[in-house]
């Protein structure tokens, strides 16, 4: 593979996953009004993707020797990101989910530099602060102030955005394990974070029709399956702090679908967020494409 390709390729994968992930809730909201509720789409959409991953769990085993502390807080984070965004994004308006869920360029900034010394420069902070002003206009309430979580699809989501940053971070660490285990362990990340989170509450078994199960299972293998790859795979090849701006496309995507989709409306002060969010996100795909030249 050239130098070009392997410089364009993560972010062409991030956009991919910036667009799937903006229009997943779809589906989702689909198969919970045929009766599966958050969790047990979460547990039966993500175990799907799990028969596929044990193959490649098996077969790198070996990273765990060594990456387990590491591997080890990737699926607990990964595990939490995951159904606390499904609940979030069924209970919550798609909008502000998203937008609450993409603070997380804060926090894959503050956790990158700590942790992984990746000082991201004048360039970086540019392009950081156009992603988190993009946000703090599409977020501003003029009665609330500032933006705060208000109920608990917003704490779901921004604790979402959290663990989504950390488990970057996880992912960035790990460089000595593949893609393909880094992808198997969030799968099982999630599903035993939903089942224990089914015990917990004692969710009761959902009640419905074969063709709903069979569309969680179909929503795991068409959909999750490519959008953790490709998030790992982009995560994998570029700093933390520049892959979270690539992925605030996302919220473009998830406030037109909504609009379009949905009752749902988006105001004039989204777009506008929205703009500076593909701005930033521009920014970032060309200073990462400008390596090239360096």
């Amino acid at each position: 593979m050239s130098r070009s390709n392997h410089q364009i390729l993560p972010i062409l994968s991030l956009l991919l996953a910036a667009v799937l992930w903006g229009l997943v809730w779809y589906p989702l909201r689909l198969l919970e009004a045929q009766g599966l509720s958050g969790l047990w789409l979460s547990l039966v959409g993500y175990g799907a993707t799990l028969v596929i991953g044990l193959v490649w769990l098996w077969r790198g085993r070996g990273d765990w020797q060594h990456n387990a502390v590491v591997l080890g807080l990737m699926l607990l984070a990964t595990g939490w990101t995951n159904v606390a965004f499904v609940l979030a994004i069924l209970d919550g308006t798609v909008v502000r989910v998203l937008l609450l869920f993409y603070l997380s360029p804060l926090w894959a900034l503050v956790l990158g530099w700590i942790m992984l010394g990746e000082h991201p420069g004048r360039s970086g902070l540019l392009v950081f602060v156009v992603a988190i002003a993009g946000a703090a206009i599409m977020l501003w309430d003029p009665a609330m102030g500032m933006p705060w979580p208000r109920d608990g699809a917003d704490w779901l989501a921004v604790s979402s955005g959290f663990t989504f940053s950390f488990a970057n971070v996880m992912v960035r660490k790990a460089q000595h394990a593949s893609i393909y285990t880094k992808s198997s362990i969030s799968w099982l990340g999630v599903v035993l974070v939903a089942a224990v989170w089914i015990l917990v509450v004692q969710a009761p078994w959902p009640t419905v029709q074969l063709s709903a199960w069979v569309g969680a299972a179909l929503l795991g293998w068409l959909g999750f399956v490519v959008m953790t790859v490709t998030v790992i795979y982009g995560v994998s090849h570029m700093p933390v702090h520049r892959s979270a701006v690539i992925l605030l496309f996302e919220l473009v995507v998830g406030a037109v679908s909504s609009l379009l989709l949905t009752s749902e409306q988006v105001q004039t002060q989204e777009w506008l967020g929205g703009a500076l969010i593909l701005a930033a996100a521009y920014l970032a795909a060309r200073e990462q494409v400008g390596e090239l030249r360096k």
